[in-house]
């Protein structure tokens, strides 16, 4: 088997929810008033069944409705569905059978159980009866969990192909033709599967895991003659783990005292590691047992049922599996579970591994536990000879490595200090929310278990970093018992109330379970808010509680200080003025907020005393200032070298789309490329951390860091290219003398990490499972050698649903009169609001020989809207920003940086092609500034100037005429579509 193979396993991780779809919820008792009585024993059947479910942790116990007689049962039927019929059989047998054939030809596909004490006399007159119509008969000595086991047959029936044959459910074949001993047997045989089934559930990572893995257990199903084994056995052989068989039954219709020994021949000659079991009363057949190789059972002995359990245990893989020395049988070794495997597998001896591979001991062990998927492949992988003994423990290792990894991923598994290791990907702690952060990224694990490619995206694994949540109901317990709700909903300053936080004490049963978690993760850790509100659908919590970053220290006291401080800051953050005021801001109660807090390992690497990831980012599913041939459902990213803070911070990111990664418009030129990218980035200092108290700026032990410092070390190749001032270009590499220069080129044009396709994957992926448009945050670090790429950590998603994006279709409908400005190039999204001025550029006196003049003048009508903090919508001929003044206004973002809408207007005797905003483009998007394109003499869009022109100027220049209206403008933009207008103000007051 190849490395493909092992990656294919992912593919075929079991759906235990889809297993036994087919349930017993209803069952019909027809039975007189007396026998159902002594059944019930005083009524309590159901009870006693609803308790034996209990016991075994099993789901849905069924309800049981008593009727008289079979007419009555009839009655009933007529309206209301039954799953199981139950008869017991009152003096006059044959009644019970002929209503038994009435219901059954009415409905046929409803199980008919007869119940009847057993005596010589029963069984005579049985044996004259017509049984055509019972699906089964059992002898009823007034234990319940014969019950439990006729329901689990019936289960198991109705779902056996399916369950066996579609997902790989073992099967335990029962061949018995005598009702008393079968009605002995199946009772003993479920208690015990059901029994170890949950103790293997405890495997399972958390409680609904659990019951789910209970659905896998081997399934049991009885033949009562040798035909009806052999047509089982055809069925469901590849998935059979054992046969028990008595040795005398019908054979051909007739009773054949040695039918149970043809019949493990016949398995013997399809299937030589067949465990088979057989019970006979007659010692004489333990010869011809011993002769084939099976385990032989005296159906006579007192311990009979002590005797099965134990056979089973040994011979069908349950319990601990034994290795043994394949000469001598003495045990060398036992293993508990799947992770005492692969902490054992390469101290098995080899000729112990070939032994127990030959006979599909290892597969049946892991058949048995309900993992499907890795005792399929070992068990189709052929190991012959000696010599391949470590190739064969390393794939096994791997496979182990590989099924846990799977498991893990996608599920939000109990945090247990014994269990959580290197294989753990997402754990909780307590019982509360996971808050939205936290939500978040479980659904991101879902997306990523869903989507096998991403275990190896063109060499890039792409996961979510190891987490453990710590729910709310810590929080609030943290808060009850240190008395901090007075404080914290005070008026004290922030920096009072961090104090008391930072004094309060987190639950004591917290530290083992964090020493645990410093044992498996050797990295910085990162301590994030995931409140309640944060990432919910309608409201924008991003970004407005506190995350906190610690470094990774050897003396583990030193870190649970350190995890402690920042989780009480973290809470604290709830409390601050700032968060106050935003509550307040989204119409929501403070004292309604929980925190859940994340800790999380900071993805990165260590270069000095300093800690970074190659570079973070973000993206989002649609962008509303498309540029050249791109369209808003592109998508669009920002990615910046080191943490992700730079971004948030409003640093100087790289922006492209990532379905037009080749074209980044801000390295398109050389000045652009000098003028608007990254120079300085955000890196955890790795000192500072230790000696430093906690503050309320939650950066306080992040470093600002030169580019040009680190690029030296080596550690940002790839991310950067090199600027040689003598030839005046930028060289894709960061050797030789010059300025580095954050280009991406390495990996956005040479594609030595595919960073915009996965970018793009994650992007689609999102929203096609949310629904809606989403954006995200990531972080990667490059390791690019022989074996791979490097990784990229999926760190958030949350939906693009703000408020102010919201635009009004009526508005952008409006017939050309009632509007100022129409352009159906518009960049943007969403409502501009509190503008009421327009400041534009005369089209009648315009000549471009003055555009320097213009450009001067308009940076001071602009310092006057700075200074008076208002907004404005710019309008004038040309590209804005063009150095060539033959070309447009020379104008910098400084001079125009109030406006919250520029236009870009061609005249009939000046046509330019339009920049679309290109000259400042970091600044639109990052001020959320609207740009319109009008060409109003091709038709293309509406720029009614006469209707401004008979307007009163508040200003008015030989160049320039600024209209001030009494009413707010109505701006609207819808960035899909790329259409935005503004209304006339008279339009405006009578909406």
């Amino acid at each position: 088997m190849n490395e493909e193979s092992v990656s294919q396993l992912y593919l075929k991780d079991t759906a235990f929810q889809d297993l036994v779809q087919r349930r017993i919820f209803n069952v019909l008792l027809v039975a007189s008033p007396y026998d159902a009585f002594m059944m019930e024993e005083d009524g309590r059947v159901e009870e006693q069944l609803y308790f034996e479910y209990v016991a075994l942790n099993l789901s849905s116990p069924p309800r049981v409705t008593r009727v008289s007689r079979p007419s009555e049962a009839l009655d009933l039927l007529a309206v209301k569905r039954f799953d199981l019929i139950i008869m017991m059989p009152g003096i006059d047998l044959s009644e019970t059978f002929v209503g038994a054939k009435d219901i059954k030809s009415r409905y046929p596909d409803v199980p008919i159980i007869v119940l009847t004490p057993f005596s010589k006399e029963v069984s005579r007159r049985l044996a004259k009866e017509d049984l055509t119509a019972v699906d089964y008969v059992f002898s009823w000595l007034g234990n319940v969990d014969l019950l439990l086991a006729i329901i689990k047959l019936l289960e198991d029936k109705m779902n056996a192909d399916n369950d066996i044959n579609e997902v790989g459910v073992q099967l335990i074949l029962l061949v018995e033709d005598s009702v008393r001993f079968y009605s002995s047997v199946l009772p003993t045989l479920y208690k015990f599967l059901l029994k170890q089934s949950l103790i293997f559930s405890t495997e399972a990572l958390n409680e609904h895991e659990q019951m789910l893995r209970m659905r896998g257990r081997p399934k049991v199903m009885l033949a009562r003659d040798y035909e009806e084994a052999v047509a089982l056995y055809e069925r469901y052989g590849k998935n059979m783990l054992g046969v028990i068989s008595d040795v005398s039954f019908k054979r051909e219709g007739v009773k054949d005292s040695k039918a149970g020994i043809k019949l493990a021949k016949y398995l013997r000659e399809r299937d030589p590691y067949l465990p088979i079991i057989m019970e006979s009363s007659e010692e004489e057949n333990a010869p011809l047992v011993k002769e084939f190789g099976g385990a032989f059972i005296d159906k006579n002995s007192k311990k009979f049922p002590v005797d099965l359990g134990n056979t089973i245990m040994k011979d069908f893989g349950f319990g601990d599996f034994i290795i043994r020395d394949p000469e001598t049988g003495e045990e060398l070794l036992r293993i508990h579970d799947l992770k005492d495997l692969q902490r054992h597998i390469f101290d098995i001896p080899a000729k112990s591994l070939l032994y127990h591979a030959s006979f599909n001991d290892i597969s049946r062990w892991l058949y048995s536990r309900a993992m499907f998927p890795i005792a399929e492949v070992i068990k189709n992988h052929r190991f012959r000879n000696i010599e391949e003994a470590p190739a064969v423990r390393q794939l096994f290792f791997d496979l182990i490595v590989k099924y846990r990894k799977m498991k893990n991923r996608g599920v939000v598994a109990v945090f247990r200090k014994d269990r959580f290791d290197h294989y753990s990907n997402f754990a909780r702690i307590g019982q509360g929310s996971l808050g939205g952060k936290g939500r978040g990224l479980a659904f991101i694990d879902s997306i990523i278990k869903k989507n096998p490619i991403c275990d190896n995206y063109d060499g890039v694994t792409l996961t979510i970093p190891r987490t453990v949540v710590i729910c709310t109901d810590i929080f609030d317990e943290f808060m009850e018992t240190n008395n901090l709700y007075p404080v914290a909903l005070s008026d004290i300053p922030d920096e009072k109330i961090l104090k008391y936080f930072l004094q309060a004490r987190l639950p004591e049963r917290l530290i083992e379970d964090f020493f645990a978690l410093f044992e498996v993760v050797d990295k910085p850790l990162a301590i994030r808010s995931s409140s309640l509100l944060e990432d919910s659908h309608y409201q924008p919590f991003a970004g407005i509680y506190s995350t906190y970053m610690i470094p990774h220290v050897d003396d583990r006291y030193e870190m649970l200080a350190m995890l402690g401080d920042a989780i009480k800051s973290v809470y604290a953050s709830v409390f601050y003025a700032d968060s106050k005021a935003y509550m307040t801001a989204t119409s929501n109660v403070i004292d309604q907020e929980k925190m859940a807090v994340i800790i999380q390992e900071v993805v990165g690497k260590q270069v000095g005393d300093y800690y970074f990831p190659s570079f973070s980012g973000v993206g989002r599913s649609l962008n509303y200032y498309p540029i050249n041939d791109e369209i808003p459902e592109d998508g669009v990213t920002e990615v910046a070298v080191g943490l992700g803070k730079y971004i948030v911070d409003g640093g100087l990111s790289l922006r492209f789309s990532p379905r037009h990664a080749d074209k980044v418009l801000q390295t398109s030129t050389l000045d652009l490329a000098l003028r608007d990218t990254q120079t300085k980035f955000y890196a955890l200092d790795m000192k500072r951390g230790v000696e430093a108290d906690f503050k309320v700026d939650d950066g306080f032990n992040i470093a600002k860091l030169r580019i040009q410092d680190v690029a030296q070390t080596g550690a940002l190749r790839y991310m950067v290219s090199t600027y040689d001032f003598r030839d005046q270009v930028i060289r894709d590499s960061d050797f030789g003398e010059g300025r580095r220069v954050v280009t991406f080129a390495n990996i956005l044009q040479h594609k030595v990490f595919p960073l915009a396709e996965i970018v793009d994957f994650m992007l689609t992926k999102g929203q096609e499972e949310m629904g809606r448009p989403v954006e995200i945050e990531f972080a990667g670090v490059l390791d690019v050698d022989a074996r791979g790429k490097g990784s990229l950590y999926w760190l958030q998603i949350r939906p693009i649903v703000e408020r102010k994006d919201i635009v009004d279709e009526s508005i952008l409908g409006l017939p050309d009169e009632k509007v100022l400005l129409r352009s159906n190039t518009a960049l943007g999204h969403g409502n501009i609001d509190n503008v009421d001025t327009v400041v534009y550029v005369r089209p009648e006196n315009f000549s471009s020989s003055n555009n320097s003049l213009i450009a001067r003048e308009i940076e001071k009508i602009n310092r006057n809207f700075t200074e008076r903090n208002e907004g404005y919508v710019l309008i004038g001929p040309g590209r804005w920003g063009s150095s060539d003044t033959a070309l447009g206004i020379p104008v910098k973002w400084p001079h125009i940086s109030s406006a919250r809408l520029i236009v870009e207007s061609s005249l009939k005797n000046y046509r330019i092609e339009p920049s679309q905003g290109t000259h400042f483009f970091q600044n639109l998007t990052s001020f959320g500034v609207g740009y319109f394109t009008i060409d109003p003499s091709s038709n293309d869009g509406i720029y009614d100037v006469d209707f401004l022109n008979g307007c009163d100027a508040v200003y008015e220049s030989d160049f320039i005429r600024i209209v001030k209206f009494p009413a707010l403008l109505t701006i609207g933009i819808n960035g899909r579509k790329g259409s935005g207008v503004v209304v006339k103000p008279e339009v405006n007051t009578s909406i």
